[in-house]
C-alpha cells in the first residue's frame, strides 16, 4: 500500500475530519484547556475531561498484529516488500515503520518514525538522528545492555501521524493517535521485547539494538532532494515478525515536495 497519505482528501478522510483546518481547530482547543479554578467549572468541563478519559491507550490480550508469529531463527523478514526507491539507495528501507521505544531511566514509551535499511533477512540499520528520542534512548542504555525496539507497520492512520509530530519531550505519541482517533488506541504485548505495539497493525518487527555496534548505512534519496551520505548507525538485530494472517506492508517514497511524505 503506498501514497495513501498523497493528497489533503485521503488525510482528512484518514484522520476523520472535514478539513485540515478543523483538525488543527480541534488540537488548539486541547492546548488551550487551563485546570478547572472551581467544582462549578469542573462540572460544566466534564464532558469535555470526560471525552478525554476516553484517549487513553488500553492493553489488549488478542492482537490481529500477532496472528502469525515467528520467533527465534525463524524471525524473517523474507518475504516483505521492502522497495529501493531510488537508483543511489544503498538497499531496500522499511520507510513508514513507527518505531516504538522506552526510555531506559523513566520506562516512558517512544514512536518514532526512522528508515531501517534491510541488511539481510534478519538484521536492519537503525537510522535515529541525534536528536531523535530513539537515538538518546540509545545513548542511555547502560554498558552490557541492548535496546529493545519494535517497528509496526501499517498502522492506523492516526498512530502514523503521531509518529512523525512534534510532540514535547516525554508525552506518549499514543495520547495524541488516541485524541485524534477518537478513542484509545488498543495496544498488545511484544512477544520477545518489553514493548506494546499497536494491536492492529499489519505487521511488527522484533528486537534488540546494542548502541555499541555500528554499521555502515545509506545513502538513501532524501526529502531534500538530495542523497543522505553513508554514515555508521547502530544495528536492528529480529527476535520476532509478527502480523495479520494477510498483511498489507504500508510503505511510502521518501522525496521532495510534492512527495507523499511531505
Amino acid at each position: 500500500l503506498i501514497n495513501q497519505f498523497a493528497s489533503t482528501k485521503r488525510m482528512c478522510m484518514a484522520l476523520g475530519v472535514e478539513s485540515l483546518d478543523e483538525l488543527t481547530a480541534n488540537l488548539e482547543s486541547l492546548l488551550e484547556m487551563d485546570p478547572p479554578a472551581s467544582w462549578w467549572e469542573r462540572l460544566k468541563a466534564l464532558p469535555e475531561f470526560a471525552r478525554l478519559a476516553r484517549i487513553f491507550p488500553s492493553l489488549v490480550e488478542e492482537a490481529p498484529a500477532q496472528e502469525i508469529a515467528k520467533t527465534g531463527n525463524d524471525a524473517s523478514i523474507a518475504g516483505i516488500p521492502a522497495i529501493k526507491a531510488w537508483p543511489g539507495d544503498a538497499g531496500a528501507f522499511v520507510s513508514l515503520g513507527c518505531v516504538f521505544t522506552k526510555d531506559p531511566a523513566t520506562g516512558k514509551r517512544n514512536c518514532g518514525m526512522y528508515r531501517l535499511q534491510v541488511f539481510d533477512d534478519r538484521t536492519l540499520g537503525f537510522h535515529s538522528h541525534l536528536h531523535h528520542a530513539g537515538a538518546a534512548h540509545a545513548r542511555e542504555t547502560p554498558e552490557g545492555e541492548r535496546l529493545p525496539v519494535a517497528v509496526a507497520i501499517g498502522t492506523d492512520p492516526a498512530v502514523t501521524f503521531a509518529a512523525v509530530a512534534p510532540l514535547p519531550p516525554g508525552m506518549d505519541e499514543m495520547l495524541l493517535a488516541g485524541y485524534l482517533r477518537g478513542s484509545g488506541v488498543a495496544m498488545a504485548k511484544c512477544r520477545t521485547v518489553p514493548l506494546e505495539v499497536p494491536a492492529s497493525s499489519e505487521i511488527v518487527l522484533e528486537g534488540w539494538v546494542d548502541p555499541r555496534e555500528k554499521r555502515i548505512e545509506g545513502p538513501y534519496g532524501d526529502h531534500t532532494g538530495f542523497y543522505s551520505l553513508p554514515d555508521e548507525y547502530p544495528v536492528l538485530h529480529l527476535t520476532a515478525v509478527t502480523h495479520r494472517r494477510d498483511p498489507i506492508y504500508a510503505t511510502t517514497i521518501v522525496g521532495p515536495p510534492p512527495m507523499e511524505d511531505c
